[in-house]
C-alpha cells in the first residue's frame, strides 16, 4: 500500500484508494484524506462559480461604465459567463445556497470591482452589487 503517497504523489494515492474501494478493502483506506479530497471537490465547484460570477460582473461593470469600448469581445464574454454560471447552478443545485448568501455576494462583488479596476481602470464603483441575480443572468439585460 502507498500509505505516504498522499503527501508525495497524490495521483498515485488516488489510484490506490480507488483500487482499494473497488476491492472492498475498506479497512485499509486513507479515510481522513479521502474525506478531505471529497470536501475539496465541493470547494472547487464553489470556486468555479465565484470565479465565473466575478468575471461576469466585472464585464457588466465595464459594459455599463465604458460604453465607448463596448464590443463583440465583451458581449461574448458576458454571454459565455452567463451560460457557464447557469450551467453550474443547474448542475450543482446546492450552490444556489451561496446565491442567497450576502457574504458570498460581497466577496464576488469585491473580486469583480478589483478586476474592473485593474483591467479597465474603473474607479468609484459601488460597494454592493448593482443588479439582481435575475438581471445578471438575463441574456437580454445589458446595463446602460
Amino acid at each position: 500500500m502507498l500509505k505516504n503517497s498522499y503527501n508525495t504523489d497524490i495521483v498515485a494515492w488516488a489510484r490506490e484508494q480507488a483500487r482499494l474501494l473497488r476491492e472492498g478493502r475498506f479497512d485499509t483506506l486513507d479515510v481522513e484524506h479521502i474525506a478531505e479530497e471529497i470536501e475539496d471537490v465541493g470547494k472547487s465547484e464553489q470556486r468555479e462559480l465565484e470565479s465565473r460570477m466575478a468575471i461576469l460582473l466585472a464585464h457588466l461593470l465595464k459594459w455599463q461604465r465604458q460604453p465607448e469600448r463596448r464590443g463583440a469581445s465583451w458581449r461574448r464574454t458576458i454571454n459565455e459567463q452567463r451560460k457557464a454560471v447557469i450551467r453550474r447552478l443547474n448542475k450543482t443545485p446546492s450552490l444556489k445556497a451561496d446565491w442567497q448568501d450576502p457574504d458570498w455576494w460581497a466577496g464576488v462583488w469585491g473580486d469583480a470591482v478589483s478586476a474592473a479596476w485593474s483591467e479597465a481602470g474603473l474607479e468609484d464603483l459601488p460597494e454592493c452589487c448593482l443588479w439582481t441575480g435575475d438581471q445578471i443572468l438575463d441574456e437580454d439585460y445589458w446595463p446602460d
